[in-house]
């Protein structure tokens, strides 16, 4: 019998050739968990704004494993002991940490499971994983979790300049074209060092995190709060809601097995056991896109009219501001709709409704990130950063949204 080879190589756009590192990677690649997020957009669907953002969370989970090996290898060099069942839980860890993702990203966490956020649901996955794999996942679990007692590598995978942060930056930039959010991977990898189990930025990469954080804050505003992806995605979750209060009432909803469940029942974190989790991994964008064609043509005028804003990419009218919007406003838009819609005045709140967004550069609060000064002394980045010292880089940023039909204002 043929042995197959499991050391691989996948071609990346980005990066070039990455290799996938021994057989335990392999055979969790090939883990019908992990394919499916051949089938999850990463950015969503930014890709009615941004045509080429059609690229996978595979694609990224591969990227920022290959970004995990340049980490280690850097390190190494700089004579940090890193054994190798901690390097293989490292990328192990990194590949695992969007396994949760649910289609269309972070639409389905507030529609189709009860606030049930994706990590928590990675983490399932993980443990799942870890029982198939008879326990070889332990660590990289540990690791992920917190619960090792080396901090950088925790680090690695998420603070505030982590590998998944590092690959969804430069590999977002990339395939949307947004310039701005591009970012010099390799010279950052260059700079990390690990002081007293704490991972650290030599001081010479000050100019280059500068870069990285100025990226991230663009790349939210010109792409992942994009005011057009913001409205799609707040019209899906309405979508999904509505379909789930029509299931609730007893009506059958065109759609897939695993949907059906999903909208059949209340489903939070408690309830998810072995088959729930097996549902939720047949759950992919297929089956979303798949329920709005068909649901563009039900007889319940909300869920038909909101499928069809999507699949025709006809969405409702967005407007973002500085300032709050006026509560009067939206009620006289929502008295206004009632002449144009056959809907009651409490199912204006599937068309017309306000909302803030947020974002935050860099939170010296959480986790700063540590510059290692050539003295060997350690300090924040604030401190050693002329940019970052000014507190406009570091307050957070809020920002108002209302959105109604477009008819409100043609009329």
């Amino acid at each position: 019998m043929s042995q197959t080879n499991k050391l691989k190589i996948f071609n990346d756009p980005i990066y070039g050739f990455i290799t996938i590192p021994n057989e335990l990677v392999f055979d969790l690649i090939q883990h019908p968990y992990f394919q499916r997020l051949r089938r999850i957009t990463q950015m969503g669907l930014s890709y009615l704004v941004y045509p080429g953002a059609n690229h996978t969370r595979f694609h990224h989970a591969l990227g920022a494993m290959h970004l995990m090996q340049k980490a280690v290898e850097v390190l190494r060099f700089k004579e940090i002991l890193i054994s190798k069942e901690e390097e293989t839980a490292l990328y192990v860890a990194i590949l695992l940490h969007d396994i949760g993702h649910g289609p269309f990203s972070h639409a389905m966490e507030q529609s189709i499971v009860e606030n049930v956020h994706h990590e928590e649901i990675s983490l399932l996955f993980m443990n799942q994983l870890n029982r198939a794999f008879d326990g070889k996942l332990s660590l990289a679990i540990q690791i992920f979790k917190g619960e090792y007692n080396r901090k950088f590598m925790l680090q690695l995978i998420s603070s505030q300049l982590d590998m998944d942060r590092m690959d969804y930056l430069k590999r977002d930039s990339f395939y949307s074209g947004v310039a701005e959010g591009n970012i010099n991977s390799d010279r950052l990898i260059q700079m990390l060092h690990v002081v007293d189990d704490v991972l650290v930025m030599e001081e010479k990469a000050i100019y280059s995190i500068e870069k990285f954080l100025m990226a991230r804050r663009l790349m939210y505003w010109q792409a992942y709060l994009h005011k057009t992806s913001l409205v799609a995605e707040l019209i899906l979750t309405r979508t999904l809601k509505r379909a789930k209060e029509l299931t609730q009432k007893g009506m059958v909803l065109a759609c897939s097995e695993p949907l059906q469940f999903f909208l059949q029942n209340k489903v939070d974190f408690a309830d998810f056991d072995a088959i729930i989790l097996d549902k939720f991994a047949q759950l992919d964008d297929f089956d979303i896109v798949s329920a709005l064609k068909a649901w563009q043509y039900h007889p319940d005028f909300i869920l038909s009219s909101l499928s069809k804003m999507i699949i025709n990419r006809d969405l409702l009218k967005i407007k973002v501001s500085n300032e709050k919007f006026d509560k009067e406003e939206i009620k006289l838009y929502k008295q206004k709709l009632l002449e144009y819609y056959p809907i009651s005045l409490a199912e204006t709140d599937y068309f017309v409704f306000k909302g803030k967004i947020k974002t935050l550069g860099y939170n010296k609060v959480i986790e700063p990130i540590q510059i290692l000064k050539k003295d060997k002394t350690v300090e924040d980045v604030v401190e050693s950063s002329d940019q970052l010292n000014s507190r406009a880089f570091s307050k957070p940023v809020t920002k108002y949204y209302s959105c109604f039909p477009k008819v409100l204002i043609e009329k």
